[in-house]
C-alpha cells in the first residue's frame, strides 16, 4: 500500500505536501543493521505517531529523521528537500528539533538560568524574557521553581525543563522520542497536553512512543514498528486495528 493511499484517512492534510520524509530507509550502527526500508511521511501540521515496544527501531527512527544517524540506503526529505547524510545542525536550521528520551539540564544552576542561557543565544538579550514567561505558561510549576536548582528537581520536572526549551523555539517539526519514560502519569499528561497545544499552533510531530493511548491522542496518523521494519500504518482514530498489530508484534533481537 502506498504512503498516500494508507494515508487517506488522515483528512485533508494528505493533499499538502509533507513536511519529513523518510523514503525506503536503512540505516543502523556499524555491522549492525536497525532499519529495513522504513517510508514514513509527517503531514504538515500534523501528526505521525510511531509506537511498538523496545527494540523494534523507534529510536532509530527519531535519529535519523534529526540527522544524528544517517541512513545507509534511502532518502531523508525536509519540505521536499533531500537532507540525506547532512548533519544534524541543518535540520536544527531547517526548524527540525529532536526532543530525546531522558533529560539534560545543568544540575548546578536554577531553573532560570537553565533556560537564560540557550534563549539569549537564541533570542537575544532583549527576546530572553518573553520567551521564558512562554516556558513558565507551558509548564506552571517550572515558573514556581525558577529559583530551584535544577538538579534538585524531580525527574519528571528536569524531563518537563529539557522539553520546554526545545518547544519555546515554535519548531517547524517536533521529535518526541519516549517524553513518557519514568515518568508519573500526571507528568505524562501535562507533557502530552503541552505537545497538543503546540501541534495546534502549527508545528508538525513526529511522536516514538511505547504508550499507545498517549501517541493517539496527538496523532493523526500512526505507524506499528517490528524489528526495524513498518508492518501497520493507517489513521490513528483506528485505535483497533493499530492495537491489533501493536499486540502481534513479535520479540526479536534488539533494536534501537
Amino acid at each position: 500500500m502506498s504512503d498516500a493511499a494508507s494515508m487517506a484517512g488522515a483528512g485533508d492534510r494528505t493533499r499538502v505536501p509533507p513536511v519529513l520524509q523518510l523514503r525506503e530507509v536503512h540505516a543502523g550502527y556499524g555491522q549492525f543493521q536497525a532499519l529495513f526500508g522504513v517510508s514514513l511521511e509527517v503531514p504538515a501540521g500534523g501528526a505521525l505517531a510511531i509506537v511498538g515496544h523496545n527494540g523494534m527501531g523507534k529510536t532509530t527512527v527519531a535519529r535519523v529523521a534529526s540527522g544524528l544517524v544517517a541512513p545507509t540506503q534511502g532518502a531523508v526529505l525536509v519540505d521536499g528537500q533531500d537532507f540525506t547524510g547532512r548533519p544534524a545542525q541543518d535540520f536544527a536550521r531547517a526548524g527540525v528539533v529532536h526532543a530525546p528520551e531522558g533529560r539534560s539540564v545543568f544540575a548546578t544552576l536554577s531553573v532560570k538560568e537553565n533556560l537564560v542561557l540557550p534563549f539569549r543565544k537564541r533570542f537575544g538579550r532583549q527576546g530572553v524574557g518573553a520567551a521564558i514567561d512562554r516556558v513558565y505558561e507551558m509548564f506552571p510549576r517550572l515558573g514556581e521553581r525558577q529559583a530551584q536548582l535544577a538538579g534538585s528537581l524531580s525527574g519528571g520536572e528536569q524531563r518537563m525543563l529539557t522539553l520546554a526549551r526545545v518547544l519555546v523555539l515554535e519548531p517547524r517539526v517536533v521529535i518526541a522520542d519516549e517524553l513518557s519514560l519514568g515518568l508519573a502519569p500526571i507528568i505524562t499528561d501535562e507533557v502530552y497536553e503541552v505537545l497538543a497545544r503546540i501541534k495546534q499552533s502549527g508545528s508538525s510531530m513526529l511522536v516514538i512512543e511505547q504508550h499507545v493511548r498517549h501517541a493517539l491522542e496527538v496523532a493523526d496518523v500512526a505507524v506499528v514498528l517490528d524489528r526495524g521494519e513498518v508492518v501497520y500504518r493507517g489513521p490513528a482514530s483506528d485505535a483497533d486495528g493499530l492495537m491489533a498489530a501493536f499486540r502481534a508484534e513479535t520479540s526479536g533481537a534488539p533494536v534501537v
